[in-house]
Parts: C-alpha cells; sequence; structure tokens
C-alpha cells in the first residue's frame, strides 16, 4: 500500500494500514488516549448499504435527496479484531464506539449515544466500551434522516459520528491527563475535528485514499477556525513516511 502523510496543525495523518503505521512510529510517545470507530462487520461499507433514509426523511417525496451512494468497499465485511488489540497497545485510556461487536474486557462505563431515531430499523443507539474507572454515560444527539442536531450532515463517510458525539466523548476522558489522541480507523475524520476543537492533538491513520482525502479537507478545515486555546497555525505539509 502507498503511504502518505500530512501534517496541518497539531493534526498528522496518515494514509496506510495502522498495522503497518503503528510500529513505525515507535513506542517511546504513547498516546494518552484511544478514541475510535473501527469496522462494526455489518457490510455498511458495501454498495448502497448506507444510503437507506429513515423517519421523516424515508416518507418523503424527496427520499432521495438524502440517499447517496458511497461506492462498493469491503471495509466493514468483518471487525478489525487484529488492528484494534494492536491500536489498544498505544494508547493508555480507550474509547472504542461499537465495542460491543469486540471481545473487550468488561468495563463499568458503556457511552451510550441515543440517536433519537423513533420507529426506524436502525438502531436506537451505538454504544462506546471504554476502559474509564466511572458509570455508564447517555447522549441524546439526534441523528435521523434529515433530521440532526447542530445541522451537521453525513456527507463523506457512510458511518460517519457527529462531531457533537465525539466532543462529548472525549470530554468523558481525565482532561488534564489527555493531550494526545490516536484513531486509526480515522475515516472522514470526525474524531480529529472533534480533538482540534477541543485543543487537543491528533494522530489519525486511515486505509482508504478517499476517505483519507476528505478527513485531510476538513482537518485544514478545523484547524482555520478559531479554537479553546489559539495557537500558530502550520500550513499544511506532505512529507514520505516509510
Amino acid at each position: 500500500m502507498k503511504h502518505r502523510t500530512e501534517i496541518i496543525g497539531d493534526a498528522t495523518l496518515y494514509l496506510g494500514d495502522c498495522r503497518e503505521v503503528l510500529p513505525a512510529l515507535g513506542r517511546e510517545h504513547p498516546f494518552d488516549a484511544l478514541v475510535t470507530d473501527p469496522p462494526y462487520g455489518i457490510g455498511e461499507s458495501a454498495g448502497k448499504a448506507a444510503t437507506r433514509t429513515s423517519g421523516l426523511a424515508s416518507r418523503s417525496r424527496d427520499a432521495s435527496r438524502y440517499q447517496r451512494d458511497y461506492g462498493d468497499l469491503n471495509w466493514d465485511d468483518e471487525t478489525a479484531d487484529e488492528e484494534l488489540n494492536l491500536a489498544l497497545a498505544y494508547a493508555h485510556w480507550a474509547i472504542v464506539f461499537g465495542g460491543n461487536y469486540y471481545a473487550l474486557p468488561p468495563t463499568s462505563c458503556w457511552l451510550v449515544w441515543d440517536k433519537l431515531n423513533g420507529d426506524t430499523d436502525f438502531a436506537d443507539c451505538e454504544l462506546a466500551w471504554t476502559n474509564l474507572p466511572r458509570a455508564v454515560r447517555r447522549i441524546r444527539f439526534l441523528w435521523n434522516g434529515c433530521m440532526r442536531a447542530n445541522g451537521e450532515t453525513r456527507g463523506d463517510h457512510p458511518t460517519q459520528k457527529p462531531i457533537g458525539v465525539m466532543k462529548w466523548a472525549i470530554s468523558q476522558l481525565p482532561q488534564a491527563e489527555v493531550r494526545t489522541i490516536l484513531d486509526p480507523f480515522a475515516g472522514s475524520g470526525t474524531t480529529g475535528v472533534a480533538a482540534l476543537q477541543l485543543g487537543k492533538q491528533f494522530t489519525g491513520i486511515e486505509r482508504e485514499p478517499q476517505y483519507f482525502d476528505a478527513m485531510c479537507r476538513r482537518i485544514e478545515e478545523a484547524w482555520k477556525q478559531p479554537r479553546l486555546f489559539e495557537e500558530p497555525r502550520a500550513k499544511p505539509v506532505q512529507e514520505s513516511m516509510l
């Protein structure tokens, strides 16, 4: 696989397989937190599986406007057990969306995202496994067809998470201990956008070129926006990795 690296402000983005990228980074400076949304193994990447509409959108005369063909890829044909187990060794704290699809240790703290879906064939909630020593937490954040909180759109990835949900998830981490965040299944970069908005450093790894390009664009846009702690903004730099 051809590798590529982009450095945009406080974000370092890698195009490649995390099984190759992570060992190349070394273990001298492990990440404070892993915040990621790995494949669930439910086939949402194949064909038009993720273009289903829901809620009021599915019953509207113009339902087609909410549909999008994301192409026919195979990254969600099965879970990424090897990759996730590797990534868990590179961070102290961990938040793993779709953790209920993986054989992870028992935990006292699941993060629950209630999508407020109503009467649809989509799941009411998504679960994130954590290794945080606290109780279960829940967020209610609308993400139902055309009805989405804060006017967010899902335009670059079939399983794209809302920025608001990822910021909430990151806020559950011990803030005094967390400066650097890793996402080895970065997709279109929502975790990175959320991390930058919260003043964190971000490292994202994505193997699909079309999603990587979308991540670079979104991260560059996010870096240009005012943040909680203003810092000098570096220009995007492309360099060889391996």
